[in-house]
């Protein structure tokens, strides 16, 4: 779908979208248009339920005086609370409807309320992400679709007061949408079709961006002692990777400038089985997005190569297939990470954590960053704690935690603050080894993932993104539809803009 920008001017064929504010309020263009078409916009609006909600769409066809095929009212909420997060929620709404009603050509006219702290360009620019976002699909592998069964929109023109600005601004958010595609992708991607090896391969055709990628095999993660990765990989015959993307952005740091890297960790299980301790058949196909962590982390070294970010990041993936087999690790067994740490496997199902502990030690030992941060779907007793509305968030620091809450608000990807301590920490205490990979019972089961990996995590500042829930998604949103999310790309570019680059 093209995406252009336009002054507003009164369409010929096709829809004209138009924005209505909570409790029916009317903009001086929509006013205009109504006087157009003879009343027929306030008639239609008392003869409705709309009342310009979030999300509220009315749809007028063939209305009198304009010749366009549909006018469509879409609501936008509360007018004096309007972000960019709203214009996209806005501009994704009405692709989505127009998709499903087999429209080809839309012209979307936006207008500010007075007092906005957006400009026109900001607004139209926002609308135009939101529209993108929204028609994603994964579709490689679909070959009877009826033509009625694929989207239809191919053109969206953004009518506002500053075209010229609203296309230096969209420009900018290209390498985003690059960066969200790339990880919707990689976590759509069946598990026989994107194993660990074929995903090294994938990261390594990023050099083409810019970005440096080296690739750790068996053997060599073997030389360096990571045990506790590749327990987990011993009882598949798809052998594990270890990926490392780096991005140089700011090489000769100015003055007062930190110039070691940001790293960013991500859990790369390709399928998930559970392993011995095997898990139920029902839902199992989902465990091929166990690889959220490593997909988002990919999709943000795209997104900081594409917009040439000023700041050094590293993304380190740990990259194995998890299944029961006669050469898998057992329930019971213990195996020495590369921190030397010892590890007693109770479960062979909280295997996320056994792969991040050693490439979180590889990270710091390797790379000697400022801050960590790693993603995961690591557990299911987040979904129960936090639903599937907020990742849950564990840091060693209120600052770096305040940040990332802050840059998760701006992009409409929320985190949701979880507790650590040294109480909880004493549950992975273990009578045979240093520690257990999983507590005593169910109860804290994210924070005691989070205090597993802590252990190996030293003194840096360090964060935690327990991702389970909002990886995946089963319903539609405004700008997400249902499947791989890519929830973390958008929320980590910005905490890197504004923690790493201002």
């Amino acid at each position: 779908m093209l995406i252009a920008f336009a002054e507003p001017s009164l369409p010929h064929g096709g829809t004209l979208i138009v924005t209505v504010g909570q409790d029916r309020a009317l903009g001086p263009s929509v006013i205009a248009i109504d006087r157009i078409t003879g009343g027929a916009v306030g008639r239609a609006l008392a003869a409705s339920r709309f009342t310009g909600k979030k999300d509220e769409v009315l749809e007028m066809l063939a209305p009198t005086g304009l010749e366009v095929a549909r006018l469509l009212l879409v609501g936008q909420g509360k007018l004096e609370t309007l972000t960019e997060t709203a214009f996209e929620t806005l501009g994704g709404t009405a692709v989505a409807f127009l998709n499903k009603a087999g429209e080809t050509e839309a012209w979307l006219r936006l207008e500010l309320p007075a007092g906005s702290t957006l400009s026109p360009g900001q607004a139209a620019a926002a609308a135009g992400l939101g529209a993108q976002l929204r028609s994603y699909r994964f579709d490689r592998y679909r070959t009877t679709e009826k033509p009625d069964q694929k989207p239809s929109l191919a053109r969206l023109t953004v009518q506002v007061a500053a075209p010229a600005e609203a296309e230096t601004a969209f420009a900018r958010v290209q390498p985003v949408v690059a960066g969200v595609t790339l990880a919707r992708d990689l976590i759509s991607e069946p598990a026989n079709r994107l194993t660990p090896v074929t995903f090294a391969d994938r990261c390594t055709a990023l050099t083409e961006v810019g970005l440096e990628v080296a690739v750790l095999d068996q053997a060599r993660m073997a030389e360096l002692g990571m045990g506790a990765l590749l327990g987990v990989a011993q009882g598949s015959a798809q052998p594990p990777r270890l990926v490392t993307l780096s991005w140089h952005g700011d090489p000769t740091p100015a003055a007062g400038r930190d110039g070691r890297p940001v790293v960013l960790v991500g859990k790369g299980v390709t399928f998930d089985s559970g392993g011995i301790s095997i898990k139920p058949a029902g839902g199992m196909e989902d465990m091929k997005w166990d690889m959220a962590g490593a997909a988002v982390v990919t999709g943000v070294m795209r997104t900081l190569a594409g917009r040439q970010a000023r700041v050094n990041v590293v993304g380190v993936l740990g990259l194995v297939e998890n299944m029961p087999s006669g050469t898998a690790q057992r329930p019971g067994d213990v195996v020495v990470s590369a921190s030397g740490k010892s590890i007693e496997v109770i479960n062979t199902d909280a295997e996320g954590r056994l792969v991040l502990a050693d490439a979180l030690w590889y990270a710091q030992e390797t790379f000697k960053p400022r801050l960590l941060i790693d993603l995961a779907t690591l557990t299911g007793a987040v979904i129960i704690a936090l639903g599937h509305e907020h990742a849950g968030l564990f840091a060693t620091e209120d600052g770096l935690a305040d940040q990332l809450l802050a840059a998760g608000r701006a992009v409409g990807e929320p985190l949701w603050r979880l507790p650590m301590g040294e109480n909880y920490d004493k549950d992975l205490n273990s009578d045979i080894a240093d520690m257990k990979n999983v507590g005593s019972g169910r109860a804290g089961g994210s924070i005691l993932g989070a205090q597993f990996l802590k252990r190996f995590v030293g003194d840096l500042p360090w964060a935690h993104l327990d991702i389970a829930g909002v990886a995946w998604s089963k319903k539609d949103t405004a700008t997400v539809p249902k499947g791989g999310t890519g929830f973390g790309v958008r929320l980590l570019d910005r905490f890197l803009a504004d923690i790493a680059e201002g």
